[in-house]
Protein backbone atom coordinates (compact mmCIF):
# COMPACT_ATOMS: atom_id res chain seq x y z
CA UNK A 1 0.00 0.00 0.00
CA UNK A 2 2.86 2.40 0.78
CA UNK A 3 4.23 2.12 -2.76
CA UNK A 4 0.79 2.95 -4.20
CA UNK A 5 0.51 5.96 -1.89
CA UNK A 6 4.00 7.17 -2.84
CA UNK A 7 3.22 6.90 -6.57
CA UNK A 8 -0.13 8.66 -6.04
CA UNK A 9 1.58 11.43 -4.06
CA UNK A 10 4.24 11.90 -6.74
CA UNK A 11 1.60 12.16 -9.48
CA UNK A 12 -0.49 14.64 -7.49
CA UNK A 13 2.66 16.64 -6.77
CA UNK A 14 3.45 16.68 -10.49
CA UNK A 15 0.32 18.70 -11.31
CA UNK A 16 1.60 22.28 -11.72
CA UNK A 17 -0.84 24.76 -10.22
CA UNK A 18 1.20 27.67 -11.58
CA UNK A 19 1.14 26.49 -15.19
CA UNK A 20 -2.57 25.55 -15.08
CA UNK A 21 -3.66 28.80 -13.37
CA UNK A 22 -1.63 30.94 -15.78
CA UNK A 23 -3.16 29.10 -18.73
CA UNK A 24 -6.73 29.55 -17.40
CA UNK A 25 -6.16 33.26 -16.63
CA UNK A 26 -4.44 33.89 -20.00
CA UNK A 27 -1.18 34.83 -18.30
CA UNK A 28 2.27 34.05 -19.73
CA UNK A 29 3.75 30.63 -18.98
CA UNK A 30 5.62 31.14 -15.65
CA UNK A 31 8.48 29.00 -16.99
CA UNK A 32 9.23 31.73 -19.56
CA UNK A 33 8.75 34.87 -17.44
CA UNK A 34 10.31 36.45 -14.34
CA UNK A 35 12.41 33.85 -12.53
CA UNK A 36 11.16 31.12 -14.94
CA UNK A 37 9.96 29.23 -11.86
CA UNK A 38 6.45 27.69 -11.84
CA UNK A 39 5.62 28.74 -8.29
CA UNK A 40 3.46 31.25 -6.42
CA UNK A 41 6.18 33.90 -6.01
CA UNK A 42 6.83 34.08 -9.75
CA UNK A 43 3.10 34.06 -10.53
CA UNK A 44 2.77 37.02 -8.14
CA UNK A 45 5.28 38.88 -10.34
CA UNK A 46 3.54 38.14 -13.61
CA UNK A 47 -0.11 37.84 -12.62
CA UNK A 48 -0.74 39.60 -9.32
CA UNK A 49 -1.98 38.60 -5.88
CA UNK A 50 -5.15 36.73 -6.87
CA UNK A 51 -3.38 34.39 -9.29
CA UNK A 52 -0.53 33.86 -6.80
CA UNK A 53 -2.97 33.04 -3.98
CA UNK A 54 -4.71 30.41 -6.14
CA UNK A 55 -1.33 28.86 -7.00
CA UNK A 56 -0.24 28.92 -3.35
CA UNK A 57 -3.41 27.09 -2.28
CA UNK A 58 -3.12 24.63 -5.17
CA UNK A 59 0.51 23.84 -4.38
CA UNK A 60 -0.32 23.47 -0.69
CA UNK A 61 -3.15 21.04 -1.47
CA UNK A 62 -0.74 18.92 -3.51
CA UNK A 63 1.21 18.31 -0.33
CA UNK A 64 -1.79 17.97 1.98
CA UNK A 65 -4.12 15.69 0.00
CA UNK A 66 -1.79 12.67 -0.39
CA UNK A 67 -0.81 12.89 3.30
CA UNK A 68 -4.47 13.10 4.36
CA UNK A 69 -5.32 10.08 2.19
CA UNK A 70 -2.45 8.16 3.82
CA UNK A 71 -3.67 9.28 7.24
CA UNK A 72 -7.21 8.13 6.40
CA UNK A 73 -5.83 4.72 5.42
CA UNK A 74 -4.13 4.47 8.80
CA UNK A 75 -0.46 4.43 7.86
CA UNK A 76 2.27 5.31 10.36
CA UNK A 77 3.70 8.84 10.68
CA UNK A 78 7.02 7.75 9.12
CA UNK A 79 5.17 6.42 6.06
CA UNK A 80 3.10 9.61 5.87
CA UNK A 81 6.37 11.57 5.85
CA UNK A 82 7.54 9.43 2.90
CA UNK A 83 4.28 10.28 1.13
CA UNK A 84 4.99 13.97 1.81
CA UNK A 85 8.48 13.53 0.32
CA UNK A 86 6.97 11.96 -2.81
CA UNK A 87 4.51 14.86 -3.25
CA UNK A 88 7.35 17.34 -2.79
CA UNK A 89 9.50 15.53 -5.38
CA UNK A 90 6.54 15.54 -7.77
CA UNK A 91 6.35 19.32 -7.46
CA UNK A 92 10.09 19.81 -7.96
CA UNK A 93 10.44 17.15 -10.71
CA UNK A 94 6.96 16.88 -12.32
CA UNK A 95 6.56 13.99 -14.74
CA UNK A 96 3.90 15.95 -16.67
CA UNK A 97 6.14 18.98 -17.29
CA UNK A 98 9.53 17.61 -18.30
CA UNK A 99 10.71 17.15 -14.69
CA UNK A 100 11.17 20.94 -14.32
CA UNK A 101 9.05 22.23 -11.46
CA UNK A 102 8.98 24.72 -8.62
CA UNK A 103 11.00 25.00 -5.45
CA UNK A 104 8.58 23.09 -3.24
CA UNK A 105 7.94 25.38 -0.26
CA UNK A 106 4.14 25.65 -0.61
CA UNK A 107 3.81 21.89 -1.19
CA UNK A 108 5.99 21.31 1.88
CA UNK A 109 3.81 23.61 4.02
CA UNK A 110 0.68 21.78 2.86
CA UNK A 111 2.25 18.45 3.76
CA UNK A 112 3.38 19.74 7.17
CA UNK A 113 -0.11 21.02 7.97
CA UNK A 114 -1.53 17.59 7.14
CA UNK A 115 1.18 15.70 9.05
CA UNK A 116 0.85 17.88 12.17
CA UNK A 117 -0.99 21.20 11.99
CA UNK A 118 1.11 22.68 14.83
CA UNK A 119 4.27 22.11 12.79
CA UNK A 120 2.66 23.67 9.72
CA UNK A 121 1.47 26.67 11.73
CA UNK A 122 4.92 27.10 13.29
CA UNK A 123 6.44 27.13 9.80
CA UNK A 124 3.89 29.69 8.57
CA UNK A 125 4.33 31.95 11.61
CA UNK A 126 8.13 31.82 11.25
CA UNK A 127 7.86 32.67 7.54
CA UNK A 128 5.50 35.59 8.20
CA UNK A 129 7.62 36.99 11.04
CA UNK A 130 10.88 36.83 9.09
CA UNK A 131 9.20 38.23 5.96
CA UNK A 132 7.83 41.15 7.98
CA UNK A 133 11.24 41.91 9.49
CA UNK A 134 13.67 41.13 6.65
CA UNK A 135 11.37 41.61 3.61
CA UNK A 136 12.94 38.77 1.58
CA UNK A 137 10.57 35.93 0.66
CA UNK A 138 13.22 33.31 -0.11
CA UNK A 139 15.15 34.03 3.11
CA UNK A 140 11.90 33.73 5.09
CA UNK A 141 11.23 30.35 3.46
CA UNK A 142 14.77 29.13 4.14
CA UNK A 143 14.75 30.14 7.82
CA UNK A 144 11.34 28.51 8.34
CA UNK A 145 12.60 25.42 6.48
CA UNK A 146 15.73 25.26 8.63
CA UNK A 147 13.61 25.30 11.80
CA UNK A 148 10.93 22.87 10.61
CA UNK A 149 12.72 19.62 11.63
CA UNK A 150 13.10 21.12 15.12
CA UNK A 151 9.38 21.96 15.19
CA UNK A 152 8.50 18.55 13.79
CA UNK A 153 10.47 16.60 16.37
CA UNK A 154 9.24 18.89 19.17
CA UNK A 155 5.58 18.23 18.35
CA UNK A 156 5.78 14.57 17.25
CA UNK A 157 8.80 13.05 19.00
CA UNK A 158 9.19 10.77 15.96
CA UNK A 159 12.85 10.61 14.91
CA UNK A 160 12.33 8.54 11.73
CA UNK A 161 9.67 10.90 10.35
CA UNK A 162 11.77 13.91 11.38
CA UNK A 163 14.67 12.45 9.39
CA UNK A 164 12.48 12.40 6.26
CA UNK A 165 11.42 16.01 6.94
CA UNK A 166 15.11 16.86 7.22
CA UNK A 167 15.73 15.37 3.76
CA UNK A 168 12.99 17.58 2.30
CA UNK A 169 14.54 20.61 4.02
CA UNK A 170 17.98 19.90 2.53
CA UNK A 171 16.30 19.57 -0.88
CA UNK A 172 14.57 22.95 -0.43
CA UNK A 173 17.95 24.56 0.21
CA UNK A 174 19.16 22.88 -3.00
CA UNK A 175 16.19 24.23 -5.01
CA UNK A 176 16.92 27.71 -3.60
CA UNK A 177 20.63 27.70 -4.50
CA UNK A 178 20.19 30.53 -7.06
CA UNK A 179 18.30 32.58 -4.43
CA UNK A 180 21.09 31.96 -1.93
CA UNK A 181 23.68 33.18 -4.45
CA UNK A 182 21.62 36.34 -5.13
CA UNK A 183 21.25 36.97 -1.38
CA UNK A 184 24.99 36.64 -0.87
CA UNK A 185 25.60 39.17 -3.65
CA UNK A 186 22.82 41.49 -2.40
CA UNK A 187 20.71 41.06 -5.54
CA UNK A 188 17.70 39.13 -4.19
CA UNK A 189 14.34 40.88 -4.64
CA UNK A 190 12.65 42.22 -1.52
CA UNK A 191 8.94 41.89 -0.74
CA UNK A 192 7.00 44.92 -1.91
CA UNK A 193 4.73 46.38 0.79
Amino acid sequence: MLLTLVIFAYLVGSISAAIIVCKILNLPDPRTQGSNNPGATNVLRIGGKKAAAIVLIGDGLKGAIPVLVAQYLGVELFEMALVALAAFLGHVYPIFFGFKGGKGVATFIGALLALNYLVGLSFAITWLFVAKVLKISSLSALIATLLSPVYFYWFTGNFEATFVIGIICIWIFFTHRSNIQRMLSGEEDSIKS
